[in-house]
């Protein structure tokens, strides 16, 4: 990996990173369910539970065991949502919600841009709806 840009507003988090790796590996690792529970995890929080339809309209779900540090009183993380848009290999966007949210109903949303470079791929990730919630 290489040139990590992350910017912040009132109401998103932007993210940017270029991977050495073709558009379709990448894409298979925000969809596949045996690869997101291998990297979208934490040594003290492991993610115990990753299920994700891949077809707008699919639903996804991730459940962490305790990891012990509290965020608005929850040490057991778990998460789910909609898909929006999913455009195999160029982007993927889904809902969100959490319920380490001060609001666990409140919804914001993901959205992931893939691009191709001549390293491989750049990614983007976008998550926006976060103005109401900023410990989100």
């Amino acid at each position: 990996m290489s040139n990590v840009t992350i910017r912040a507003t009132q109401d998103e988090i932007i993210g940017e990173v270029e991977i050495k790796a073709p558009l379709e590996r990448v894409f298979a690792a925000l969809t596949s369910c045996d690869q997101l529970i291998r990297w979208f995890t934490d040594p003290g929080c492991p993610t115990e539970v990753f299920e994700f339809e891949p077809r707008a309209g699919g639903r996804w779900r991730f459940v962490t065991a305790d990891g012990g540090k509290p965020v608005n009183g929850v040490t057991k993380f778990e998460a789910e949502g909609e898909i929006i848009e999913i455009d195999p290999p160029h982007r993927l966007t889904y809902s969100w919600r959490a319920n380490w949210h001060r609001d666990p109903m409140q919804k914001t949303t993901v959205r992931w841009d893939l691009t191709s470079s001549p390293e491989g791929t750049i990614v983007k990730v976008t998550h926006s709806g976060l103005a109401k919630d900023p410990v989100a």
